[in-house]
């Protein structure tokens, strides 16, 4: 029997219905459920995944999923790696992971824990808001009805039901039945290689790091993992290795062959292999139907960004429908989803293809270059700091912005320096987006109290209390030259202005938090 279950109001139609239960979904229902809205969230597989292919979560994912307060719990269960142990031909370089480039987070670092425990905390806290993920459920049809999605789910015991929702969003990974149904094409191609993926324990390695094992044939990383099993082995199969059933001999063989000689693999927890692709969704909505995660990206996991990056999605797009459904932000908000995150899955897709083509292609020049320059250059390219930097933001996704996106406004005063309209928030000074983690916007307003007397700030307030908290940092300004800056619930900032005149920010908040019902 289906347990009692967090639906929201009881209005008809449902005002979401959420596809999927991977980290993305449960990221999805557990923004959705903080904003009240009324959701099922159903998955056809019978139990959550006891082995993942995901294993890393980068620090603004951390910095995104604190306000659920799920974070501690994740760093806590996890292994937060700070070096990688390059084992080149006749030496090993040891270098540093995010040591520059990431001031302003309270998580410098990439957490290694596996896919099952990420899911297995996210679903702890939603169980503990009364949300049951409807596992054993199957979408197997659904239709455009006017301004509702109709849609046919079958239950662990055949039986079907009709259910109808304002907003359907797909979370339901690479071969989503959301996508086909809604008619979004997924474009894209299928690398030549397969991936093999391992579970299992290994003398000779120093716990607490990477460890990348390079040759012209191929790479081979074992990442330090905790739980179930002390490492998780990557590798590509090489061309001639044989097809069948991945054994332990086999990936002995492979790393005796990629340069680990002398590292014993034993007690495997679990092995398969996979071919990858790369592909993307046309467009991430149809109508009422929205793509998220897999379901909208898929790519190598080459720099840990695939879970999260749809866990990203999730809450770029979950405090939207859940404030269109309750009549507190224009349905133009919706647009704004596919034009924030569609350039990230483009970008990602794009980094992650050229990282792969690197470590992998059998190209003589990129063979000659994994075996001969790679060894010679690496500890000069890592002592060159604004590169390093760059590339640490990058894949920590620290940097990913929305500066062009309509939801993105500077004021007539534009800041002389500090972040713009679209970036993320900073965590400078210390504890900022701690204090702006409750569900809602958040208005900073710098500048001594005479600046904004409540007068000023009526006419902007006025109908969104329970939606915009206000924070007074006086005169100690975050950044020089701020004088306001409206925080989105994803933690972007909406709007920044350099001056402490409030018709801009009126402005603003008439066009995306209105008070008329829409």
């Amino acid at each position: 029997m289906r347990g009692p279950a967090y639906r929201g109001p009881m209005t008809a139609p449902l005002d979401v219905l959420v596809v999927g239960a991977g980290p993305t979904g449960l990221a999805l229902a557990a923004q959705l459920r903080a904003y009240g809205a009324g959701f099922r969230i159903v998955d056809r597989s019978l139990d959550r995944v006891r082995e993942s292919r995901a294993l890393g979560i980068q620090p603004r994912t951390l910095e995104a999923l604190a306000g659920f307060g799920v974070t501690d719990a994740l760093v806590a269960r996890g292994n937060p790696a700070m070096r990688l142990h390059l084992h080149l031909t006749r030496r090993t370089v040891s270098l540093p992971l995010f040591d520059i480039g990431l001031p302003d987070t309270p998580y410098p670092f990439l957490l290694f824990l596996a896919q099952a425990e990420t899911e297995n905390v996210l679903g702890e806290h939603l169980a503990a808001r009364d949300v049951a993920v409807e596992r054993g459920t199957e979408l197997i049809a659904l239709e455009q009805q006017g301004p509702h999605v109709v849609c046919r789910l079958r239950g662990r015991d055949g039986t079907e039901e009709t259910v109808t929702a304002r907003y359907v969003v797909g979370c339901d990974g690479a071969h989503s039945t959301v996508r086909d149904r809604a008619g979004i094409d997924f474009e894209g191609y299928a690398y030549p290689h397969t991936y093999l993926l391992a579970d299992l324990d290994v003398d000779g390695l120093e716990s607490g790091a990477v460890h990348s094992f390079m040759t012209g044939g191929g790479m081979l990383f074992f990442f330090p993992l905790g739980s179930p099993a002390p490492w998780r082995l990557l590798a590509v199969r090489p061309s001639d290795a044989p097809d069948g059933k991945v054994t332990l001999p086999l990936l002995q063989g492979i790393a005796d062959r990629y340069g680990a000689q002398g590292l014993v693999l034993r007690d495997p927890v679990w092995m398969t292999d996979f071919r990858l692709h790369n592909r993307g969704a046309a467009r991430y909505r149809s109508g009422s139907c929205f793509l998220a995660g897999d379901a909208a990206h898929i790519h190598s996991p080459a720099g840990a960004q695939g879970m999260n990056t749809g866990i990203q999605d999730a809450l770029n797009l979950g405090w939207k429908l859940a404030l269109v459904c309750r009549g507190a932000a224009p349905r133009e908000l919706l647009e704004t989803y596919g034009t924030e995150r569609s350039p990230v899955g483009r970008e990602v897709r794009r980094f992650t293809d050229r990282a792969f083509t690197i470590g992998t292609s059998p190209h003589p020049v990129l063979r000659f270059a994994r075996s001969q320059l790679v060894p010679r250059l690496a500890p000069l390219v890592m002592r060159a700091r604004a590169p390093r930097a760059w590339v640490f933001r990058t894949v920590s996704e620290l940097g990913i912005h929305y500066r062009r996106s309509p939801a993105s406004t500077t004021g007539p005063r534009q800041p002389r320096r500090g972040p713009r309209a679209g970036d993320r928030l900073p965590d400078r000074p210390q504890g900022l987006q701690a204090r702006t983690a409750a569900p809602g916007w958040h208005l900073l307003l710098t500048g001594p109290p005479h600046l904004w007397p409540d007068r000023r700030l009526a006419p902007v307030l006025a109908g969104r209390e329970d939606l915009i908290t206000v924070h007074r940092l006086g005169d100690r300004s975050p950044w020089p030259g701020v004088a306001q800056a409206l925080v989105r619930p994803d933690g972007h900032l909406g709007y920044v202005a350099g001056g402490a005149e409030p018709e801009g920010l009126r402005d603003y908040v008439a066009r995306w938090l209105p008070t008329e019902p829409m």
